[in-house]
């Protein structure tokens, strides 16, 4: 499975690339411009066209996804077209994110595929996010998209909001296999948790041979990235703070005291003479 990072802080671009486990980066105008305000608050000036061009740098050789603001064909894709020709030049790394509804209601607009369709025929990479059904990832697919994003964390927490359940962090783990209310699982449409949702999209892809990678998103913790890749599916995109924390363990932390406390000074006199 690829991980993406999920940010567009600098620092943590840099720090998790120097790991040597980072397949790419996912970011939204929310994140850049939370970013970007954030060093402005520092002293520094910097601006958010160069700002993109050092994540870009940075992600050489990796995609960036990169968002539309608009919500009609028209807006989406002439914004998709600046994106593409301003930035992919910097390192050819640029894939464009179009909603798969990009309606403000709960109405069908089948703007965004044709947004997807028209710039996968002109050769544009296109990351279809809000990905919240499996027909929805199926039509996004059907449309040309290089990847889907279904949202596992929102799907959680929807069915958290659906009966009223208020007192939950949004990094708290919610079951894999749904919740019992009423005597029965919470679902939604049939989906009953954010890792259905994945697993369901995999399914269907496999059976069809569909070319889409699916990016799983809106990650909330480490327990459900391990359920994430258990999945089969392509890409996780992650958050700095999941990827920290999948390294901690109580019992890697013991074992870390046991081998330095049992260190003889003969072989610690190896590495320091």
């Amino acid at each position: 499975m690829k991980i993406f990072i999920d940010t567009a802080k600098i620092d943590e671009i840099e720090t998790a690339f120097s790991w040597g486990i980072i397949d790419g980066v996912t970011t939204n105008p929310s994140l850049i411009k939370s970013a970007v305000d954030e060093l402005k608050s520092k002293g520094e000036k910097i601006d958010i066209k160069t700002y993109i061009k050092r994540i870009l740098e940075i992600a050489k050789g990796f995609p960036v996804s990169l968002e539309v603001i608009g919500t009609s064909f028209e807006e989406m894709y002439r914004e998709a077209k600046i994106l593409y020709e301003e930035f992919n030049k910097i390192a050819d790394n640029v894939v464009i994110k179009i909603p798969i509804n990009p309606s403000l209601e709960e109405k069908a607009s089948y703007d965004g595929l044709k947004t997807i369709y028209k710039l996968s025929k002109e050769g544009i990479p296109v990351n279809v996010t809000l990905i919240m059904k499996v027909e929805q990832a199926i039509l996004a697919s059907k449309a040309g998209a290089r990847y889907v994003s279904p949202f596992a964390g929102r799907i959680d927490d929807y069915l958290r909001n659906k009966i009223g359940w208020k007192d939950f962090k949004k990094e708290d783990y919610y079951p894999e296999k749904g919740i019992q209310f009423k005597e029965q699982v919470l679902d939604d449409e049939g989906i009953v948790s954010g890792v259905d949702l994945v697993k369901k999209i995999v399914d269907v892809f496999n059976k069809y041979n569909f070319k889409t990678e699916i990016i799983a998103a809106s990650i909330r913790n480490s327990r459900q990235v391990r359920e994430i890749a258990l999945t089969g599916c392509q890409i996780a995109t992650i958050p700095f703070y999941v990827l920290s924390e999948i390294l901690i363990h109580y019992k890697t932390a013991e074992g870390m005291r046991k081998f330095i406390s049992d260190v003889v000074p003969e072989y610690k006199q190896i590495f320091y003479k």
